[in-house]
């Protein structure tokens, strides 16, 4: 082992999760930087380090030293505290204010930052404003730091260190040390692997109560995220046992500790529904257990409410729509006007071109002319925008019409603040979730009027619960179903062949010629070729032409993350031909670059962006590491530790695009895709484009797709409820 002692001239490589890192290094008596290679947390340019370690010979980078131990030492001369602090490290100073502030106080600048801060307002451009916030970004920076070494000493990655401090705070260190456990549940990135891995190396027992219960609560939640509002308990059970491999004895310890404290639900299922359960008990996270039971609740109550005493008179208001407008519907959609003028809560659903728009147009145009106040609304901005553009009324985004305060941490609208409105109509609702249904309607009044508007056909929400499905498959409340093409959409390939495939049929492809059509089937079988064509056909086909933009007017969609076409690859390969952009910023192995196409993957409600919104990268702040993201017109700023919450959004999941329509869909589909080949994710695929669809891949995935109607099983007890089954 031999000891060297340098300053980091630059960072040249860092893996985010494993720590390792090739970094350049100026050694005393040496002219060049030499490469030092090992595990380090965070190091930053102008740090002094001293290691041991030893030196080797790479065969292809040449001289090297791998570092086994370091310490960090702070930089002791001017130059070195100016790239430390030019390097990103303290919110508010960039390389700029850096050079400003070392040009003042040369060597000693350190010493001021940390003992006597208020100096820097000698230094031109540092105001109250600034000076707090550099003062809170050195203390968070130290904090950081301590946690990061404490993360790596457990052979944790020091990436989680930013977002772990920034949910506990000062507290950070404490919570490890007392219940790793709660990173699980709390922090949103860190799963329970990453937490039991700190709790095993802290010594926690693999039989402790305390990991136990976490690894129930981690199963729970992860079946929430595939879609279940709840899960029968003995498969909770036998999925917890093959987690932690403990015994039966603990896990049932564990479960009725979590019943106990009222953090979990056990409801008996009705003797009906145990067939397909093949379970008679069914466990609930409590939230889950409310909004279920809550949705089921105010359903029934709103049928049963007395209605608005301005409601149109259906024969008079038929009268006037057929004498003034000059909408003509269709038998079914006439059924539908009239329910919506006698039903509390009507559904209304059907695909592409069976008129739903028109509908809600007349609808709309009754309740108006009676004075009705209308509140039109959708779970996602896209969809919201696209009901509004077709309807010529407003329409807003569920979230946005609850008005979510971060200063309460809920929704202001609710039972004792509702929504003062006589006419809800929702559309899209094959998206709403057990929880947005449940918020949503705690804030309709009783005599106001409900209509749910959406293809039950489509994929269900990507929250918990199918709330579109359980209200049809209940048979409680009044639905119409729209079934009729009408001749403008028969003429477009995209909604016939939308509705083939929805019924197990083949899609037919028009005559190929000159003219452009709308539907088109590009047959590859390797996949690697398959990623060749959607490159070309994204970055010059289709732009040529059809005249559409390459990153806004086309969206491939692909039914799996991994793979050849997967999500992953097809976002890093249509990166690099469609942006050229040399800005960027690197966060959890990934690169941000300026005008990426990025999209929200949760829900963050202070932000008022949610999961599924897409956006542009319109600003790189490397200064005040902040991302600046356009939203449908609105900017909403990223802090750098933030940036997990995001992906490139060039490709996404069809799942991630329900609720959204682009005027082009490019959708592979090969058979190393089996596992996600299913009817309803090809039909809402097609149905997300407007003008344009290419199907590319081989013959025999489009089939395996197209026969596969069986859906994931999703457990729900929304249907039950309705239905009488359970007691609310």
């Amino acid at each position: 082992m031999e000891k060297i002692r340098g300053q980091v001239e630059r960072i040249t490589f860092v893996g985010e999760e494993s720590g390792y890192s090739v970094i350049k290094v100026k050694i005393p008596g040496r002219r060049d930087p030499v490469p030092v290679v090992g595990n380090f947390v965070s190091v930053t340019p102008g740090e002094v380090l001293s290691m041991e370690g030893s030196w080797r010979m790479h065969p292809k980078f040449g001289e090297q030293f791998r570092m086994e131990r370091y310490e960090t030492l702070a930089p002791a001369t001017a130059e070195g505290i100016r790239k430390y602090l030019g390097s990103g490290l303290i919110k508010g100073i960039g390389p700029v204010m850096a050079k400003r502030i070392v040009e003042r106080f040369g060597a000693t600048t350190l010493d001021i930052i940390d003992q006597f801060p208020e100096r820097l307002q000698e230094v031109e451009g540092v105001g109250e404003y600034r000076l707090e916030k550099i003062q809170k970004a050195w203390a968070d920076q130290k904090d950081i730091r301590e946690l990061m070494v404490f993360l790596r000493s457990h052979d944790v990655s020091a990436t989680y260190a930013t977002r772990i401090f920034k949910h506990y705070g000062k507290g950070s260190l404490e919570v490890l040390q007392n219940n790793p456990y709660r990173l699980a549940m709390d922090v949103f990135g860190i799963g329970f692997v990453t937490a039991d891995k700190i709790a095993e190396s802290m010594g926690f027992s693999r039989d402790s109560p305390l990991r136990a219960e976490a690894g129930v609560l981690y199963v729970l939640q992860k079946a929430m995220e595939e879609g279940h509002a709840c899960v029968p308990r003995n498969w909770l059970l036998k999925k917890s046992m093959e987690l932690l491999h403990i015994s039966i004895s603990v896990l049932e310890g564990a479960l009725t500790g979590l019943l106990a404290e009222g953090r979990l639900i056990l409801q008996v299922v009705p003797r009906e529904s145990q067939p397909q359960w093949g379970d008679e008990e069914a466990v609930y996270l409590k939230g889950y257990h409310l909004a279920e039971v809550q949705v089921a609740r105010k359903l029934r109550a709103l049928q049963m409410f007395p209605s608005m005493q301005n409601r149109p008179h259906t024969e008079t208001a038929m009268k006037w729509l057929h004498e003034n407008l000059s909408l003509k519907l269709a038998e079914l959609q006439e059924e539908a006007v009239r329910r919506s003028l006698v039903e509390k809560v009507l559904v209304i659903t059907g695909g592409p071109g069976t008129g739903k728009t028109t509908l809600i147009r007349a609808i709309l145009a009754l309740y108006g002319k009676a004075g009705g106040r209308v509140c039109l609304a959708a779970p996602t901005g896209r969809a919201a925008k696209r009901l509004s553009e077709a309807t010529g009324h407003d329409a807003s985004t569920i979230h946005r019409l609850l008005q979510f305060s971060p200063q309460s941490g809920g929704f202001q609208r609710n039972e004792q603040k509702p929504l003062n409105k006589d006419l809800f109509i929702v559309d899209e609702t094959s998206m709403l979730d057990i929880l947005l249904a449940h918020y949503l309607l705690k804030a309709i009044p009783g005599n106001a009027t409900l209509i749910l508007v959406g293809d039950v056909d489509q994929l269900p929400s990507v929250g918990p619960g199918n709330v579109l499905k359980d209200i049809l498959t209940s048979a409680e409340i009044p639905v119409v179903r729209l079934t009729q093409i009408f001749r403008q959409a028969r003429e477009s390939h995209i909604v016939t062949n939308a509705h083939l495939v929805r019924q197990g049929k083949f899609p037919r492809m028009p005559p190929s010629g000159e003219s452009l059509q709308d539907f088109y089937h590009i047959e590859k079988e390797d996949p690697e070729e398959a990623l060749e064509v959607i490159l070309k056909l994204c970055a010059q086909r289709i732009p040529e032409r059809f005249g559409l933009d390459p990153v806004d007017g086309i969206q491939v969609l692909s039914p799996m993350h991994r793979g050849a076409v997967g999500i992953q690859r097809l976002n890093t390969a249509l990166q690099e031909v469609l942006n050229k952009e040399t800005r960027s910023v690197e966060r959890g192995g990934r690169a941000f670059r300026l005008r990426d196409k990025v999209m929200q993957t949760r829900n963050n409600y202070d932000k008022d962006v949610y999961n599924g919104d897409m956006g542009r990268i319109a600003k790189i702040d490397t200064e005040n590491q902040e991302v600046w993201v356009d939203v449908d017109g609105r900017g909403v700023v990223y802090d750098f530790s933030e940036l997990d919450e995001l992906v490139l959004a060039y490709a996404v999941t069809v799942h991630k695009a329900q609720g959204s329509e682009y005027p082009a869909v490019v959708f592979p589909l090969l058979t190393q895709h089996y596992m996600m080949l299913q009817r309803n994710l090809l039909y809402t695929g097609i149905t997300r484009a407007r003008k344009l669809v290419v199907l590319v891949g081989s013959r025999k995935a489009l089939a395996m797709a197209i026969k596969n109607d069986k859906t994931q099983r999703r457990y729900t007890l929304l249907a039950e409820r309705l239905g009488g089954l359970l007691d609310f």
